[in-house]
């Protein structure tokens, strides 16, 4: 739509690609029909201060205009932004997408249109590109200049160190001075200078992205922050101004709030001439009118006061645009004006689903040379904002997400042109979306290239979760991830499609490191091996308990050999509890490795690699398992030691403040993919898995089988270990889940009592001042905590509030919103609507939340306090507060969470679910397909925790990749998909597609049961019995 005279565009200086996408449509939605005809030149500033020229058509829409623009910046978000121009009473309007652009701007060359900013969302976090972020920081910037953003000289001084720090980077008192004498941000900047730079002194290592974050966040906690004042009277005739926000309709005196409708409460909006009415919902503790009535200027000014609110209300308040009213026969009644565009949750879906390309940019005003694309390393000290859109969890809208490797070699090998995106120029590059600079391996567009592995090349630790979503802007993480850090771990997980604005990120399974040419296996070898090996269904059940043997040993090595070989190094256990621990653990490593190699060395007779399987003497596994199981029992006074354990290990976190820093480094290393007290718990967890096999093993076997007899007698060996042990294993799995969501939340003191039990999590949309906010709550036996994504390195969530379930009462409400499946949680101090995001969730959060006001109606009262101080949901900190908040606020960098998971795939997760998931646990070997061709590739691959673990081989001490399941569907493939293979089950999330194919009948079903135990959450939460609380 631009000039086509070659010249710099506002999309060359900041580095864009051209795109020939509509940033503003739906994805596979078509563009406007552009009308044919005479062209017509607009001149558009932009934020940045340089004018562009479009050519349109005369008869166009202000739509087509509009998303020239943004297409000419590659702006995904471009519905926050809008066209503004004076009209011919040289009043400033906002350019209707509907009508002609000539029926509204009546001499086009004498006039300039302005892009700005026009809708300010709640929170700036829900600004999912780093470009977005950007303009906005230029609008404040803007603002700040045009003193339209008022405040104390504190934080206006604070607002303008953020500025300087992304103009010209780290602080020099030179430097300083010479810039802030060129650039005047503010009139009579003179008097706050050195308030500047003695808070631009404080952002060392702070990227551009980092600094337009710390912005935002200061300045949306600001009164005047978005604010467009329109003056007008009241029925007393004082002089006051409205202006209308996301959260409603505001009145003003000078530039102090007075007074706030919001629009809940908000029935019906007019004007009659230059009357502006607002009609309010009958409320009996309000002292209001039924009818506010305010008096403007004029009817021109009136209306268009109107025509802003309107669209303001539909852009935050409606799930999806307005449809048009039928015309009338004969007469029109009142204006035909309708918000037209994608609703604030359409525009955020869009971004969440990944249908579109990122692109890289450079800042016009930043005289920092290192161009920095939209995965730059981020800086270790300030990882609570968005590193320059570094997203290693970053949204792969293929899922994913690759291990960061820094190396040239890796990259190479990965991504062949990748050096065409070192560039911000505007030229398009065949395979766009990759990311370089340690985040991004290949696109899923391409298909894998067999490499030598470089596994032995890659980078140390470092510690780096670095992700712009997961730990502050961007609620988007990558989907599958091999990590530089601490292993996926569903502490490490990355997170997936619904997570990012990125675009497509590699697929860890589509990387160099999972891509050895010997682990390509064709068709014939397949063949071949599977000729080679019985087919019977007791061998595979067998070979499930092998397998899940080596998984088992792997995790006892994490404690026996890692976690002791560190605590070897470091002086912060004390001896009491090193014995306690190690002596436990290492008995059960010894024994475990003997039963293995037995379980192994009978498989391999088996499978008739000595002459004994002739006579049929080794074709069965009963009597090893017996013999094992049997000997395990002197084992128990081990496992019962494991309560103490846990809690011993818990009570030295949190009286040692160097043991805590120790575990919590030592959850950082590879070897460690899930939270160490995981690991602590998995001898109970494996004593279910027996149990299991023996189980299936005793159903397939016909009572006359020579290996019944044994088999039968292993289960009930083991089940009587399981009965023992089972209410201690219940007891401590509720123990070590408190202590996980702690280090999840932000803002507890006692969250971990005695009787206190967990019985779900999960993403709920709250109704508010500021309308439908996603939160995340936590549902326990005495109280409910609702709380939102945090700002900090530490991925935790700040807790916002808490409804003590005593003398709750819990009913529908969507009748009374108009928010579908919402419900109304009604205590005794305090009431707050939810909405789920189906009839499924819903019905869960109902029943459980009606089962846990049971259980606290049955205790003796209502629960203590849990919080030191509970802030009100929505009280912002305030600007003293901000002044001095840190860059780099906590130096914690954990993992993230399945809390995370849960978060950013709008799932929930029950205390039923996770004792499930104890219990379907699966290793073994898996060929996954290449995406673009018939290849399959062999992987050893682990579940557990409602993840997927990728291994090159079962020797690897750490996985490669991983994948999140919560939320995924799992199917078989069609005809349709030309997948001619057995065994083969689909797993699918939105438009990311995997394909896994089993080696047997039973593997395959085997593998889909599991797999569906993690990908949907179950319904009902029956895995207590309540009458024994699981307190410790």
């Amino acid at each position: 739509m631009g000039e086509t005279e070659q010249r710099p565009t506002a999309g060359s200086r900041l580095g864009a690609q051209e795109n020939a996408g509509i940033s503003t449509l739906e994805h596979g939605q078509k563009p406007p029909m552009t009308p044919p005809g005479k062209l017509v030149s607009i001149k558009i500033q932009m934020l940045d201060d340089t004018q562009e020229t479009f050519d349109i058509p005369q008869r166009a829409p202000g739509k087509v205009l509009h998303d020239a623009v943004c297409n000419h910046l590659n702006l995904v978000e471009g519905d926050y932004f809008g066209l503004e121009f004076p009209d011919n009473k040289k009043m400033m309007v906002w350019l209707d997408l509907l009508k002609p652009v000539m029926k509204q701007i009546r001499r086009p060359k004498h006039v300039v249109v302005k892009f700005v900013v026009k809708f300010f969302p709640p929170d700036h976090a829900q600004l999912q590109e780093e470009l977005t972020r950007y303009l906005f920081a230029l609008q404040v910037k803007q603002d700040l200049a045009q003193g339209r953003l008022t405040c104390n000289d504190t934080s206006t001084a604070l607002l303008i160190s953020h500025i300087v720090q992304s103009e010209i980077g780290d602080f020099d008192e030179t430097i300083d001075r010479e810039h802030l004498a060129k650039n005047k941000y503010i009139p009579h900047q003179e008097a706050l200078e050195d308030k500047i730079m003695e808070f631009h002194r404080n952002h060392m290592g702070q990227t551009p992205a980092e600094s337009d974050f710390q912005l935002l966040e200061i300045a949306c906690r600001l009164e005047m922050y978005g604010i467009r004042l329109h003056p007008a009277k009241d029925r007393e005739g004082t002089k006051i101004n409205l202006a209308v926000a996301n959260t409603g309709i505001l009145v003003f005196q000078g530039h102090t709030k007075i007074n706030a409708f919001n629009w809940a409460k908000v029935r019906k909006l007019s004007f009659k001439r230059k009357r502006f009415l607002i009609k309010l919902r009958p409320d009996v503790n309000s002292s209001f009118q039924d009818t506010l009535e305010f008096l403007m200027a004029s009817r021109d000014f009136c209306k268009s006061f109107w025509k802003i609110c309107v669209e303001h209300h539909a852009f935050f308040r409606l799930f999806e645009e307005p449809k048009p009213k039928p015309k009338p026969v004969l007469f029109s009644r009142g204006s035909s004006f309708r918000f037209s565009g994608r609703t604030q949750k359409q525009v955020l879906d869009y971004v969440k689903e990944g249908g579109h390309k990122k692109v890289q940019f450079e800042r016009k005003h930043s005289k920092i040379h290192s161009i920095r694309s939209l995965t730059a390393q981020p800086s270790e000290q300030h990882t609570e904002v968005p590193k320059e859109s570094a997203r290693a969890y970053g949204d792969d809208n293929d899922a994913v997400a690759v291990q960061s490797s820094r190396q040239a070699k890796e990259l190479k090998a990965s991504t062949e042109d990748t050096g065409q995106h070192k560039s911000p120029s505007l030229k398009k590059s065949p395979k766009e979306g990759r990311k370089v600079d340690g985040a991004v391996v290949s696109t899923v567009e391409e298909e894998e290239e067999p490499s030598k592995d470089r596994m032995q090349q890659n980078r140390p630790q470092s510690q780096q979760p670095s992700t712009a979503g997961s730990l502050t802007g961007s609620p988007h993480l990558s989907e599958l991830s091999i990590n530089s850090q601490g292993g996926p771990s569903v502490a490490n997980m990355t997170l997936s499609p619904n997570l990012s604005p990125d675009a497509k990120q590699s697929s860890p399974l589509v990387s160099p490191l999972l891509n050895d040419p010997s682990c390509i296996r064709t068709d014939d070898e397949e063949e071949v091996k599977r000729k080679r090996f019985p087919t019977e269904k007791a061998y595979f059940i067998a070979k499930e308990a092998a397998t899940t043997e080596r998984t088992y040993l792997k995790d006892l090595e994490v404690i026996t050999s890692w976690f002791q070989n560190a605590v070897s190094k470091e002086d912060c256990m004390p001896e009491t509890l090193k014995n306690l621990i190690f002596s436990n653990f290492e008995p059960l490593h010894k024994f475990h490795t003997g039963f293995l190699k037995e379980i192994e060395q009978r498989l391999a007779l088996w499978e008739g690699r000595s002459n004994a399987h002739i006579k049929g003497d080794y074709q069965r596994i009963g009597d090893v398992m017996l013999k094992n199981i049997q000997n395990m029992k002197q084992l128990t006074i081990h496992l019962r030691k494991h309560n103490e354990i846990l809690m011993e290990l818990e009570n030295g976190i949190k009286n040692s403040r160097k043991l805590e820093t120790f575990c919590r480094d030592f959850e950082l290393q590879k070897v460690c993919y899930l939270p160490l007290n995981t690991f602590l718990l998995r001898p109970l967890h494996r004593l279910m898995h027996y149990k299991q096999i023996m189980e299936r093993l005793c159903k397939h076997y016909p009572p006359s089988h020579t290996d019944f007899r044994d088999s039968r007698a292993a289960l009930a060996e083991i089940s009587e270990m399981v009965a023992q042990l089972h209410g201690n294993m219940i007891k401590m799995e509720n123990f070590q889940k408190l202590h996980e969501l702690k280090k999840d939340l932000m803002g507890m003191d006692n969250l971990v009592i005695p009787g206190r039990e967990f019985i779900r999590l999960g993403s709920l949309s709250k109704l508010s001042g500021k309308g439908l906010q996603q939160r995340m709550f936590f549902l326990f036996n005495d109280i409910l905590l609702y709380t939102s994504r945090g700002l900090t390195a530490s991925n935790q969530f700040k807790v916002h509030g808490h409804l003590p379930l005593y003398g709750m009462t819990i009913e529908e409400s969507e009748e009374e919103w108009g928010v579908p499946h919402c419900l109304t949680l009604r205590g005794q101090h305090q009431s707050i609507v939810v909405a789920a995001s189906t009839r499924a969730e819903m019905d869960k959060w109902t029943e459980d939340i009606q089962m846990a006001i049971d259980l606290a109606e049955k205790s003796s009262g209502p629960a203590p306090e849990l919080l030191a101080s509970s802030p009100p949901d929505n009280n912002p900190l305030s600007v003293s507060d901000c002044s001095s908040l840190p860059a780099g606020l906590i130096s914690d960098q954990r993992p993230v969470s399945i809390s995370y998971v849960c978060w950013y795939r709008m799932q929930s997760l029950s205390f039923y679910d996770i004792l499930q998931s104890n219990e379907n646990q699966l290793s073994g070997n898996l060929l996954r397909k290449f995406k673009n061709s018939n290849g399959w590739q062999k992987l050893w691959v682990v579940f557990t925790n409602f993840c997927m673990f990728f291994y090159k081989s079962h020797q690897d001490n750490h996985p490669l990749a991983s994948l999140p399941l919560l939320g995924y569907s799992l199917t078989i493939p069609s005809e349709s998909e030309n997948i001619h293979k057995d065994y083969v089950f689909k797993l699918h999330f939105k438009s990311h597609v995997y394909y896994f194919r089993a080696e047997s009948e039973y593997t395959f079903e085997r593998w889909m049961e599991v797999i569906r135990s993690a990908t949907s959450s179950a319904s009902r939460t029956r895995a207590l019995s309540h009458k024994e609380p699981h307190a410790y």
